[in-house]
């Protein structure tokens, strides 16, 4: 009898192993046009959390000084809408965003009726002052929001995506295609490099050549330790497997290590301001072997044409090959970190590079259309060209839309003496337009520097690694597949809640968990 129970026990967990892994097989994506509309979501709901906060100013005067109500309104605003839109309001995400966008407009204008600094002062000398203010030069908060909120997108939807409450059009595309998630692995390979140790090399500063090479070989031992314990976990418990998402043994943590250690060899042979050129000929070499050669095939169906595993190399070929083209993904965002990290004080300068990003993603969607009708369609599984001009143009259409919330906000605290804004751009001087009863001052508290941005930001690699671990327990002890939507839903804003908190309390007591 116990024999019979085994078995049947045994059966019954290979089916919802079978039945997990053909719910994230085979897809084909979205199109270009929802993915790029859904984008400006993250930046709307930070521009919300800042909006509300300068309003709580206004109303009591003070900033908002609880830990915990600072906490609960950052999880509300940030993390809420984003597991919503991608869950049970992701067929209407266009009506999301707009009212967003129409509640956001309503909080400026209730903000500008009842400001405290210019009261008798035109709307055009409110924007000339503004164009003028002085920023920080040395922090760029857009760099810090694009990275956390990368991760959070990631940490959602590496479990949203076990339910059937997640639209199958967001998972990982099979061979082509344009997914959600495809967009969230190219981005991540995007937030690293706009802040490697090449790109933070301040002016003047001299180093041996190979210093950035040995610390970076150094700083990528956790992400191979991590890889390789994420491969002996997933053999050890025997947890389903998407072979032709990076191969048998591969995982990304392993290609985000070889991506790192690849640039930073790349970067001691070529200058760090050519890497656009040096991305440009990887993208585009890599993509003349995948169409004269039999790269192509073999990486789609292995060495004899049938999808053969056997040999380390075409177990892993997904993984291996893909590299290249993340590789190129990388380099070209290093020219964007340096770009980025040239000096700029005033508001005016800022304006102008939203409006070069701009430019530069409309060139790379001609491109892109250019290359998906006439060479070949965006392939994750290859990390193609087409992939490679995809993910460049989305991360920098996406920075763009935090940038101008940056300036929102600027904008707003203008308008009111004393606001701030945790993880938000502080002006160093107001204006060149001065008057007696403006006031402009920063207090700045405990419980101001709290906010779960700067939380996220201070244990990314933590919060990652965490995030992984709850997905795992949650797939070992519930059958997401057959989950109904209020199951879905609840252990989706738990496990968000606990992956967050958790960052929350450690930046609470000041414990950044690097020690490499």
């Amino acid at each position: 009898m116990q024999v019979i129970l085994q078995n049947i026990s045994g059966g019954r967990k290979m089916s919802q192993q079978l039945d997990k892994e053909a719910f994230i097989s085979n897809l084909n994506g979205t199109t270009l046009r929802e993915i790029s509309v859904g984008l400006p979501l993250a930046p709307l709901c930070l521009l919300t959390r800042g909006l509300l906060l300068i309003l709580y100013f206004l109303h009591y005067g003070r900033p908002l000084r609880s830990m915990y109500g600072n906490f609960f309104l950052d999880f509300t605003v940030l993390v809420v809408p984003p597991i919503l839109s991608c869950t049970i309001l992701a067929s209407i995400l266009p009506f999301v965003i707009l009212s967003i966008m129409v509640l956001c407009t309503g909080l400026i204008s209730v903000i500008y009726s009842k400001r405290t600094n210019y009261a008798q002062v035109s709307l055009k000398q409110i924007l000339d002052d503004f164009l003028r203010t002085n920023l920080e030069p040395e922090y760029i908060p857009s760099v810090t929001t694009f990275r956390v909120f990368i991760n959070l997108w990631t940490s959602i939807s590496i479990l949203a995506v076990d339910f059937p409450q997640y639209p199958r059009r967001y998972a990982k595309t099979e061979t082509y295609g344009t997914g959600a998630m495809d967009l969230g692995v190219g981005a991540f390979v995007f937030g690293n490099a706009v802040v490697c140790p090449e790109v933070r090399l301040k002016p003047g500063a001299i180093q041996h050549k190979y210093f950035y090479l040995t610390r970076q070989f150094v700083s990528t031992w956790p992400l191979l330790l991590l890889g390789f314990g994420r491969l002996m976990s997933v053999k050890a418990a025997d947890y389903y497997e998407h072979v032709t998402e990076y191969g048998m043994h591969w995982n990304f943590f392993f290609t985000l290590a070889a991506v790192r250690m690849a640039a930073s060899l790349l970067l001691t042979a070529f200058p760090a301001h050519k890497a656009w050129i040096v991305a440009m000929m990887l993208a585009v070499v890599y993509e003349c072997f995948l169409d004269i050669t039999p790269l192509k095939m073999f990486i789609l169906h292995g060495s004899n044409g049938q999808d053969s595993r056997t040999g380390f190399l075409n177990a892993n070929r997904e993984g291996i090959f893909s590299v290249i083209g993340y590789l190129a993904i990388y380099m070209a965002s290093v020219q964007v970190g340096l770009y980025l990290l040239r000096k700029r004080t005033t508001a005016r300068e800022w304006l102008r590079v939203i409006s070069y990003f701009l430019l530069a993603t409309f060139l790379l969607f001609i491109c892109l259309y250019i290359a998906q009708l006439h060479i070949d369609t965006v392939s994750r599984r290859m990390a193609n060209l087409s992939f490679c001009i995809w993910i460049v143009a989305h991360c920098l259409f996406l920075f763009s839309c935090f940038l101008a919330v940056d300036l929102i906000l600027i904008f707003t605290k203008l308008l009111v003496g004393g606001a701030d804004i945790p993880c938000s751009w502080n002006f160093l001087q107001p204006s060149t337009y001065k008057k007696p009863h403006l006031e402009f001052r920063h207090r700045k508290t405990v419980s101001q520097s709290m906010c779960m941005i700067s939380a996220v930001n201070k244990n990314q690699l933590l919060y990652f690694l965490l995030a992984n671990i709850l997905t795992g327990l949650v797939n070992m002890l519930v059958d997401t597949v057959h989950s109904n939507t209020l199951s879905a839903m609840l252990i989706l804003h738990l496990y968000m809640f606990t992956n967050c908190l958790v960052m929350y309390m450690l930046q609470a007591k000041n414990v950044i968990l690097k020690w490499w």
